[in-house]
């Protein structure tokens, strides 16, 4: 077929990020680890919220698109082979969302597209994560309470995942205490059942941890309002950076790159392409 003949560039990765107003450097940084792991590769990254696009136009003149306009664009280059990235925590809402999307475009485009995994969605990875993440963030004499965003929607699809990182981490150290932002069991409506389960184990200190990509609004706003009504019964504190950076996030964290790397690689390979550098 003579459409065929448009397609005549090797492969491009697709980064399918929310976004940040704050904190999209982080995701550029991400972008640039990707291209030193596949340099055969086209890099882009796309950001789903609308709002964080408008923002960035306006505030910074800096021009972002979303996951359809990028792919339009990945297309109109020609690219044969495309794998979209979901650079998202958990495969539930956002993931879904990004699923839809790559469905809908394999529909009109002839060229070969895949979409990996979201990040904590094989029970390996996750356990890994998890494990590797508690033993970093954690202190002798200090209580650690995991902040997880959550889904509105109890009948979400893959919210088995935000129910193994809630039980996993409890089960791996007498420390941890979880609860989400607005998902099941949020903070401001359990804290003070929080407070006295923390209590009832004699911790007289507590760090908040937040299972957050990057420490944009949320960690701005609700990350420290949940440290400050702590401070009523603890000495409260936010975890400290994983990197020499100002503020904690996930992105830093070595892991998080490393599954995101390995989820290309698999997502390639489901396409029927070799991860390494393509030659023809």
């Amino acid at each position: 077929m003579k459409r065929y003949r448009h397609y005549n560039r090797k492969r491009a990765i697709v980064l399918a990020c929310f976004g940040s107003v704050i904190e999209q450097q982080k995701y550029l940084d991400l972008e640039e680890k990707v291209k030193e792991e596949y340099p055969d590769c086209e890099v882009f990254t796309s950001f789903s919220s609308r709002m964080v696009i408008k923002l960035l136009k306006k505030k910074k003149k800096e021009i972002y698109k979303n996951l359809p306009q990028t792919l339009a664009d990945v297309d109109m280059l020609g690219f044969k082979h495309v794998v979209v990235v979901s650079v998202n925590i958990y495969p539930t809402d956002e993931h879904e969302f990004l699923k839809k999307i790559v469905d809908g475009f394999k529909i009109f485009s002839l060229a070969n597209i895949g979409i990996t995994n979201a990040i904590l969605t094989t029970a390996k990875d996750t356990t890994e994560y998890l494990k590797e993440l508690n033993e970093k963030v954690s202190k002798e004499d200090t209580a650690n309470l995991y902040i997880i965003h959550g889904t509105p929607k109890l009948n979400t699809i893959g919210i088995e995942s935000i129910s193994y990182t809630k039980e996993l981490l409890k089960t791996l150290d007498a420390r941890n205490f979880s609860c989400s932002l607005e998902g099941a069991f949020p903070y401001f409506a359990i804290n003070d059942s929080i407070k006295r389960e923390i209590k009832a184990k004699g911790y007289k200190k507590v760090q908040v941890v937040p299972l957050l990509l990057v420490s944009g609004n949320h960690y701005i706003k609700d990350m420290f309002e949940i440290k400050e009504d702590l401070e009523d019964c603890f000495e409260s504190s936010i975890v400290e950076s994983i990197t020499q950076g100002e503020n904690f996030n996930l992105l830093e964290f070595p892991k998080t790159s490393e599954i995101i790397i390995n989820n290309i690689k698999e997502s390639f390979k489901m396409l029927g392409i070799s991860h390494k550098t393509m030659t023809y």
